[in-house]
């Protein structure tokens, strides 16, 4: 079974409402493992990696990099095999 997977935009700190996503480091038709750093984004001038949580492979990337994206919206979106 295959799961479509959303990758969101994180709240790396609980006040924060959204981040600039500087880098991807992915693109569609990659494949990731779980800990391989999937973009970068900049929140108070830290930039931040965001890794996968588990293997997956990527579909598209719905953000661009210098987005200035809000907490929770899908950045990509992503396949990953459901046991």
């Amino acid at each position: 079974i295959i799961m479509k997977v959303e990758i969101t935009m994180p709240a790396l700190r609980p006040e924060m409402k959204s981040g600039v996503l500087c880098t991807w480091c992915v693109k569609p038709g990659d494949e990731v493992k779980s800990g391989d750093v999937l973009f970068e984004v900049e929140t108070d001038k830290v930039v931040s990696e965001i890794e996968a949580m588990h293997d997956m492979k990527i579909v598209s990337l719905e953000a661009e990099e210098g987005d200035d994206v809000p907490v929770g919206q899908v950045v990509a979106y992503a396949e990953a095999d459901g046991e």
